[in-house]
């Protein structure tokens, strides 16, 4: 039990560097693939043509959008830092898609895009090269929202063709919306809609079924299908205006397409009516943007000296959560190991508390550290990733075979080692108190969320206080038992009973790899779970082959090289499954059992609906959130209050990292889950549940309440 600790602890920090480092030439993320590309066929020529442009391929069903996005989204923004003299231009926008989603109508663009850009040069440009810089900001949408950006750097070679992507920029060009010489376009107000015609349209587009797209943002119902035809030459079409309308422009400049058209025809359309009142927007957001709440933020986060007394009661609750209680029985033989030594029983305290506090402000210093530098995360986030629930679940493995006798580690370290140790056994419990906080920190008590989620806004200092009184928190009991005499006096004494109890606490081991191994199997699918039950095996192999008491050394040896060999190969065989990206798709829930996916699209539409909406943002990873969807939430009457009052129920499952998931919880004044929002119709802002759920606190929040 002694070497375990210290091993988990250099596997969590190598895999918090791995997920530190960033790339910077080209950006990837699980959704795009970006990068900045040129095209000067004729060198950096003053008056020769020259184009920068971003190209973004997304990844199948994903999209960005447009410089009009529709109902919701964001287009994509360029910001350039070039030398002096030298401009890039506005986007050369090709012709966008319609995506329709629900009820709503974006414009966008999927597979792969080039967003082209004119560079101009002035005239003596010195030097060989040129340095263009790009900060790029774009949405990229599926079931959720993710806001991404990236910075590009590229040297231009000033006096030689750069005409390595010609092909890309000529079908950008060949995607552009053309410019009709000779049309002529009105729009008119005619009642609740916008009557469009236009003339002088090229005779290979006359009589044909068009649709238009508006590059002015929130004029019309950009969903509604407009009622189109043609009479001698002239197109009419008319589309209903948005009732909340946020423009009113003299002039419309619009994308007309046909089916079977790469390209659109692009003409600017005079309004020559006035447009009508409109009454004040109502309070909802642009829909599909992560970064924009859909309602008022909740309760302001409580001040620093509220936050560090919540998160000192959250902490001692933590101890009652089921994720800590494995490790907190290796605490109770630890104490029981001292007998009535009160100075070791001390000693021992001290050192576990130190392992705690300072775990978490180490832990809470990596996740402020990460958010500072762009990365959307949230408390529990080592556990979103693979690695670290493997690394976990081996060391519980291996804790859990100790613990069963199976060996032994006296039998495996070097002597030095092991006399080491016994002179040292406050170490033990130190990382006892690591360990506690690696298995802890999934898990949210009550007092914790806002306690947290409002460490996360403050300066830094302030909030690695509140991490560390959380972690005094959690190890207040076991200070207060191993320096009061009175405590100290009630535990039970070493004795036979150590070891059947020693034994039995290796089955809480082998219940926590069991929900591990489920936790990998919901990020990486049934063949990863799988992959990671064959390397426990091994691995369990290797721990009886070199440390079985009952083994001699020369069949030690035999099986020991057997076992290390089978281990490898395991991790050979292992590794492919267990990568983030063994399964296709987001962390999105899918729908089950009466509930759908979480988007800030839905739980909008629902709210213009005058439903009632519940959010469960849940993660496999977080006990807490299992147990309340187990029990409260599995109540016959829960069940049926949701079908009764026709209540929308959205998940929104954050075991894999999410950052449109983050942002909103961050909205919400958390950093963690679980965290249960309530809409409900004609409320200024959803209600926040408690982490622990009653019934009775589920049935109040939705309106029926008994």
């Amino acid at each position: 039990m002694k070497l375990l600790p210290s091993l988990f602890a250099l596997g969590l920090a190598a895999t918090a560097l791995a997920v530190a480092a960033q790339g910077s030439a080209v950006v990837t993320t699980p959704q795009v693939k970006a990068g900045l590309v040129a095209h000067a066929p004729e060198g950096l020529v003053p008056g020769k043509p020259a184009w920068l442009g971003l190209k973004i391929e997304h990844k199948p069903h994903w999209h960005t959008y447009w410089k009009n996005p529709g109902d919701s989204g964001l287009p994509t923004t360029l910001t350039w830092t070039l030398p002096p003299g030298v401009s890039a231009g506005e986007i050369d926008w090709p012709t966008p898609k319609r995506l329709p989603i629900g009820p709503l109508m974006n414009f966008g663009y999927e597979d792969t895009l080039l967003l082209p850009v004119p560079l101009s040069v002035p005239a003596g440009f010195a030097g060989g090269t040129l340095e263009v810089k790009l900060n790029a900001e774009w949405l990229v949408c599926k079931d959720v929202c993710i806001p991404e950006s990236g910075e590009f750097v590229l040297q231009l070679p000033v006096n030689a063709a750069t005409a390595g992507h010609a092909a890309l920029f000529a079908a950008a060009r060949a995607a552009r919306p053309q410019d009709v010489a000779g049309a002529d376009a009105k729009a008119a107000v005619e009642g609740p809609d916008l009557v469009v015609r236009v003339t002088g349209l090229p005779v290979a587009w006359q009589g044909r079924e068009l649709g238009f797209l508006p590059e002015t943002v929130g004029v019309i119902v950009n969903a509604a299908k407009p009622q189109t035809s043609w009479d001698a030459g002239t197109w009419t079409a008319r589309v209903p205006l948005d009732p909340q309308r946020s423009d009113s422009p003299t002039t419309m400049p619009l994308v007309l397409t046909s089916a079977g058209e790469v390209a659109g025809l692009r003409v600017a359309a005079t309004v020559t009516t006035p447009w009508p009142a409109v009454a004040p927007p109502a309070p909802l957001p642009a829909l599909g943007n992560a970064e924009i709440t859909l309602a008022p933020a909740a309760a302001a986060p409580p001040g620093f000296v509220l936050a560090v007394a919540f998160a000192l009661v959250g902490g001692l609750i933590l101890n009652l959560m089921p994720c800590v209680f494995p490790v907190l029985s290796l605490k109770v033989l630890g104490f029981a190991r001292t007998g009535a030594d009160r100075r070791a029983q001390l000693a021992g305290g001290l050192a576990y508390t130190g392992g705690v506090v300072l775990s978490f402000v180490a832990l809470a210093a990596v996740l402020l550290a990460l958010r500072a530098g762009g990365e959307q995360l949230g408390w529990g986030f080592q556990l979103q990733h693979p690695a670290v629930v493997a690394v976990l679940a081996a060391l519980f493995t291996l804790i859990g075979l100790n613990l069963a006798g199976v060996f032994e580690f006296g039998s495996v370290l070097p002597s030095s080692w092991a006399g080491a140790q016994a002179r040292h056994p406050v170490a033990d419990h130190f990382l006892t108190g690591v360990l506690a906080v690696a298995v802890a920190s999934p898990c949210t008590a009550p007092f914790m969320g806002a306690s947290l989620g409002a460490a996360i806004t403050m300066p830094p200092v302030q909030a690695l206080a509140v991490f560390a009184a959380l972690g005094l928190g959690m190890a207040l009991p076991y200070l207060a038992a191993s320096a009061w005499p009175a405590l100290a006096r009630a535990l039970p004494r070493p004795g036979i009973w150590m070891q059947h109890f020693k034994t039995l606490m290796a089955f809480p081991m082998f219940a926590t790899v069991v929900w591990l191994v489920w936790v990998l199997g919901v990020q990486v699918g049934i063949d990863g779970a799988v992959a990671l039950l064959g390397l426990l095996v091994a691995l369990a192999f290797v721990a009886w082959a070199v440390g079985s008491p009952t083994l001699g050394p020369k069949a030690r040896g035999g099986f020991g090289t057997a076992a290390v060999l089978l281990l490898v190969a395991a991790l050979v065989w292992a590794a492919p499954a267990l990568r983030q990206d063994a399964i296709a798709g987001g962390s999105a829930a899918q729908a089950s059992d009466g509930w759908e996916p979480w988007s800030t699209a839905r739980v909008a539409q629902a709210q213009a609906e005058g439903r009632t909406v519940f959010v469960d943002f849940t993660a496999a990873w977080c006990v807490t959130c299992q147990f309340n969807k187990r029990t409260t939430m599995a109540a016959d009457d829960v069940k049926a209050a949701f079908a009764d009052k026709q209540v929308l129920r959205l998940r929104a499952d954050w075991t894999k990292r999410d950052p449109a998931i983050t942002e909103q919880l961050t909205r919400y004044g958390r950093s963690g889950v679980p965290v249960y929002a309530v809409y409900t119709p004609g409320a200024a802002g959803p209600r926040l549940l408690s982490e622990i759920l009653s019934v009775d606190e589920v049935l109040g929040a939705i309106g029926a309440g008994r």
